[in-house]
């Protein structure tokens, strides 16, 4: 009698380290898989920029710093690239992105703005966004405590855009 209570409890005790493995090995490969796919699906931009601009290089440590990873360029004459691009001049900023499906994203554009405009889909007339001009407060363009309200507008490939967002606070750029 003692033999079977014994062999039972070996039995569960190694039933029990079986399904823990099993877990623990299903677990370990779905966090692998998630890993992958995350890094599969990064979001990386190559930002065209002139050499000396400090807001540029803030705006990409603001990019760095929410996820999206950047490749800078240092260009003395990009406006070919923005031109290329089909970016109207009431659109522009001091610095271009680029995303590798060739979206622009052209100035001070929060990531979060880049991350939520790169997880939906858009038709062929669509190019990107744009910060127009460098508004105060906007990621790169920070100065103390002021904040300027501003839009962030959907570029089509006609020249014209719709209002993709508008931000009113400092915070609604996080």
């Amino acid at each position: 009698m003692f033999a079977n209570k014994f062999t039972v409890k070996v039995i569960v005790a190694l039933a029990t380290l079986l399904l823990l493995t099993s877990c623990s090995e299903n677990e370990t490969n779905s966090n692998l898989t998630l890993a992958q796919n995350t890094k599969a699906a990064a979001i990386v931009l190559d930002v065209h920029k002139s050499p000396t601009c400090g807001c540029c290089k803030k705006w990409i440590s603001h990019i760095n710093n929410h996820g999206i990873e950047s490749i800078s360029h240092n260009d003395e004459n990009f406006a070919v690239i923005k031109d290329t691009k089909g970016i109207a001049p009431r659109y522009l900023s001091c610095h271009t992105a680029i995303s590798k499906d060739g979206y622009v994203f052209e100035g001070h554009v929060p990531a979060k703005f880049i991350q939520q405009f790169i997880n939906q889909s858009h038709g062929d007339d669509v190019i990107g966004l744009s910060v127009p001009a460098m508004p105060v407060g906007s990621p790169g363009m920070e100065v103390g405590d002021k904040f300027q309200p501003y839009r962030v507008l959907l570029l089509k490939a006609n020249g014209s855009y719709e209002v993709y967002a508008t931000v009113q606070s400092y915070q609604e750029q996080f």
